[in-house]
């Protein structure tokens, strides 16, 4: 059976989507959206857009909008006049977009940390009754967490039957993933990516000296050298982060649901611990962004790596040049 990012019985997406119409159909408002929070980013997930041309995947910043205030307990979650509240009225958002009247409600995670939002912005104030819509907004939002939970739970599942499923797309002698097995679930986690606002990065670690062993001490010391340096990325990434040999002396990491001060951490981790193992290597790393996916990530991963190695490769040069001069300069005075 080959698994999809879409197998789960569940569907928070197709819910999400639901709920927002159904929420707009009565009660107005011309924008509804789910939404996830990421350290400082506020991530559209789905919006019923009805005016302010928001879409999926658009990115606010978290501490500008009315929900942080809402989810603080600093402001109410329903305003039917928002510029009577005055969080509301000096937020940063709303010299962004004009925002009269709003609701929102917090969307949790099974453990009852915050995901996100459910929520709506118009641009003239409502009517005081629409308060007492609250009880149904947040069991519609209970809702939603309550699928959520259910779905990521079942993404482990499907991530470990992923997994399994690599077992013909191995690389024979480091062991770890093969580029077509890197590929396939690149593909799968840029949709739950796209799904749910989860953070994600690429490493790209390159060899600097495979070429060299190989010439100088034979091929099976290079293989024994992609081998220990295979066995450290392997050990040094999350036990949740996907690893492969993506061909040559190229390594790559997929971290999962990694923010960017995990991500740094994670690499100067497998940096320290190739240089401890004697392993010179150059590597980069790029954070997904919402509006371009893991595959630029890649991309630019790969770059930074590249930028990287020329680097190395110039000091190198400097450093062996400076000690031609200063046994030219011995020879001289000898």
């Amino acid at each position: 059976m080959q698994v999809t990012a879409h197998s789960s019985t569940y569907d928070f997406a197709a819910a999400g989507s639901a709920v927002i119409r159904f929420l707009h159909q009565r009660l107005g408002f011309d924008l509804w959206m789910v939404t996830r929070t990421e350290g400082d980013d506020w991530i559209v997930l789905q919006a019923e857009d009805h005016g302010y041309s928001v879409a999926p995947n658009t990115v606010f910043r978290w501490a500008d909008s009315f929900c942080s205030h809402m989810v603080a307990g600093r402001g109410p979650r329903v305003a039917p006049r928002s510029s009577d509240v005055p969080v509301y009225a000096s937020a940063p958002i709303g010299r962004q977009v004009r925002i009269e009247s709003y609701i929102g409600v917090p969307i949790h995670c099974g453990d009852g940390s915050l995901f996100g939002t459910l929520c709506a912005i118009h641009p003239t104030p409502q009517p005081e009754a629409i308060a007492k819509e609250l009880p149904l907004i947040e069991m519609l939002a209970a809702m939603l967490s309550s699928v959520l939970t259910a779905e990521l739970r079942a993404i482990e599942s499907e991530r470990r039957l992923e997994r399994a499923q690599t077992e013909a797309e191995t690389d024979s002698l480091t062991q770890l993933c093969n580029r077509r097995a890197w590929d396939r679930l690149l593909d799968l986690e840029e949709s739950r990516c796209r799904r749910y606002g989860h953070p994600a990065c690429v490493v790209v670690i390159d060899l600097d000296g495979l070429k060299t062993t190989n010439d100088t001490q034979g091929h099976a010391a290079g293989d024994e050298l992609l081998r220990t340096a295979a066995e450290v990325i392997r050990k040094t990434a999350r036990g949740s982060d996907v690893v492969a040999r993506l061909g040559g002396d190229e390594f790559g990491v997929l971290g999962l649901e990694c923010d960017e001060p995990e991500a740094i951490v994670m690499l100067q981790r497998i940096q320290a611990e190739l240089n401890s193992a004697g392993v010179a290597a150059s590597s980069g790393i790029a954070m997904r962004f919402p509006a371009m996916g893991l595959e630029f990530a890649r991309r630019e991963a790969d770059q930074a790596m590249y930028r990287e190695k020329m680097r190395r490769k110039s000091s190198h040069q400097t450093i062996a040049a400076r000690s031609r001069e200063t046994d030219l300069r011995d020879s001289a005075n000898t």
